[in-house]
This record gives C-alpha cells, structure tokens and sequence, in this order.
C-alpha cells in the first residue's frame, strides 16, 4: 500500500506539502497541487482516515440521527444530507431513534462514541435527554425538520443550529384555498402530538380558518400520529362526526394514505365527496385520481443545508446559533376540487405576504 512518503517522493515535493493538499489546510501553487494529485492517482494512495483522526482529533464522518427512514419524506432528506457530507469529503454514519426519547439518547450516544465529529438530529417529541446528553459532551448538532429551541435560551437566542421547512404558512394557505372553494367544516388529521411540526401546522391550520372568517371547533382536529395507520383512524372518527367535514387536511405523507384508505373503505370519492389537501408531496402523488393538490417541502435542500450549517459550526464552534427555515411550494392539482390543470401548478408560498402570488 503506497504511503504519503512515496507520494512525495512521485511529486518530488515534501510530505507536509503532501498534507496540505490533501487536507487542504494551506494553499498550495496549482502545478505542485496538480503534481501531488497525480501522484495519488498514479499510485493509488489512500489516507489513513484513522492516523489522521489521531493527528487532526477529526474523523471527518457526520452521525444523522431520524426516525421513520421508509417514509420517503426522510428519505430524500438522508439523500440530500449524503450528497452535500460526501461534496465535502466527509462520512455519514446514520441511526434511527424510532421517535422513541429512550431510543433517541441511546442512538445518539452511540453515535458520539464514533467520534463523530458532530451530528444532524430530527428530535422527538420529548427531546429532553437528548438536548441534555448534547450539551453536556459539547456535541456540535443541527436539529432537523423539527424545532426544539422555539424559545431559545434566556436572551431568546436559540441554543442550537435548527434546519426545517416553514409549516404554519402552508397550512393556513391549504385552509383558506379550501375555504375558497365554498367549504365551511375543514378536518384536520394532524400529527404526533409534541412536535413542533405538529403544534405550527394546527396553528396554520386555525389561522386559516380565522382568515376565512371561521370558527374553530376542537372536534374537527384529530391526531393521526404521524403515521398511515393513525390517518385511518383519524379520518374515520372525522367522518362519524354528526356532522362530519366537507374538506379534509392531511398533516404528513403518510397519514395522508390512511386517510385515503379509510375514504376508500367507506367507498367515498375525492373530491366528490370529500375534498382532500396534503401536506408533503411525494413521488406517486401525481399518480393518484384525483391527483393530489399538496405542500411541498424541499426535503433535499433541507437535509443539504442542515450540513451545511453543521460544517459551518465546526468552523467556527463560537458563532451564535440560528434556526433556518426553507420555503414551501404549493403544488396545485385536482384533490381539492379544482379542475385540471397540465401540467401541476407550483408555486411558491410567500409568507412575508401571506398569500400565493
């Protein structure tokens, strides 16, 4: 196995320069990093991540910790985080916590005895071990998709680098385009209790209905768990209301196929019957009759940036922290009752203004 010496020696350089190439901690003139570089190929050298960890006490590798990987929300996120550590020639080590806290503090110290050099967490809905394992290690960690920070330390400042998309904005718009459409009994299957994603999307949720000059009735918000089999069980307990819903809004991507089961079940057309609008888009959504009129969220550029960030914590561990949140598309097609448009409208949702433009 070719070693960095006889690199330097093809090169005809020092193996510091050598060093400084290949970690890049000192600009080198073009045509000796060009020399270096062929001599690499040329020999086929390989670093030795580990006797560079012991050196740099760097392993140059990024723990991500989410649940629920088969949803394919997650799943383009994991791809996005992946494409933007590997552009940087760094590793990805990946856990699923099952949205369990007990599980969650677990994944996550086994991913710090990694000696990873920070990580990319979607916390739970009690995230409490998990924020404390992190602060007391001094663990370098962007929270993913879900806020824990809303409130933010004693000066409102939040402690942590938080990454997700807009919620509340979306939904409201989802709420008032139905409301639009004549519907005055708009349900909402809403997701696992405790996530913050959950709390804004039925804060949206009101907004639109107070937007729309509607009252809030509690009966018509019901928790789907964030999952297939609870959007079932919330779409039926909507549905056998004395007076059930015209209009339904669907919190995630996979509630939203429970919800359309137990329609299917109750053999209940879309938007016959019932108007359905979602939020998350997903692949096969276009695929569906009626197709789907849907939020979505850019799950690669979320996952992307949350590296981004984290790369740029470790640079400079000192700099306050910041919560970025990505904007939403509104991709509009037929669930909701409107007629066919070719091909899917998409259009940003502005929440500056409030409105879709």
């Amino acid at each position: 196995m070719a070693t960095m010496a006889d690199v330097a020696r093809s090169a005809g350089v020092s193996v510091a320069t050598v060093s400084h190439v290949l970690n890049g901690t000192r600009p080198v003139l073009p045509h000796t990093r060009q020399a270096v570089l062929d001599a690499v190929e040329e020999l086929g050298y390989t670093p030795n991540t580990l006797a560079r960890s012991l050196v740099t006490a760097r392993t140059r590798s990024v723990g991500l910790a989410v649940s629920a990987i088969s949803n394919p929300y997650f799943t383009e996120i994991l791809q996005g985080v992946e494409t933007a550590a590997l552009e940087h020639g760094y590793g990805l080590l990946v856990a699923d916590p099952h949205d369990d806290p007990a599980h969650e503090r677990t994944a996550v110290q086994l991913l710090h005895e990694r000696r990873v050099d920070g990580m990319i967490v979607a916390p739970s809905a009690d995230p409490g071990d998990l924020v404390g394992y992190l602060q007391r290690h001094r663990v370098p960690a962007v929270f993913l998709d879900r806020v824990v920070d809303a409130e933010g330390d004693d000066r409102g400042a939040p402690r942590f680098d938080q990454v997700c998309a807009d919620s509340a904005e979306p939904t409201r718009l989802l709420v008032t385009h139905l409301a639009r459409l004549g519907h005055r009994r708009i349900g909402l299957v809403a997701g696992r209790t405790g996530l913050s994603t959950t709390r804004e999307r039925i804060t949206g949720y009101r907004h639109g209905l107070a937007a729309a000059g509607l009252p809030y009735d509690e009966r018509l918000v019901v928790h789907g768990d964030s999952e297939a089999s609870g959007g079932t069980r919330a779409t039926e307990v909507l549905l056998s209301l004395a007076v059930p819903p015209t209009a339904l809004v669907t919190g995630n991507n996979t509630m939203t196929i429970g919800a359309l089961r137990a329609l299917r079940d109750r053999r209940l057309s879309v938007p016959g019957d019932l108007a359905v609008c979602c939020f998350d888009d997903f692949a096969w959504a276009d695929l569906f009759e009626p197709r789907l009129t849907a939020i979505a969220q850019p799950s690669r550029e979320i996952g992307a940036e949350a590296l981004r960030v984290l790369l740029e914590r470790l640079a400079t561990p000192d700099r306050p922290a910041r919560t970025l949140r990505l904007p939403c598309t509104f991709v509009h097609r037929t669930s909701c009752g409107c007629p066919e448009q070719h091909p899917s409208e998409q259009v940003p949702v502005r929440a500056e203004e409030g409105t879709v433009p």
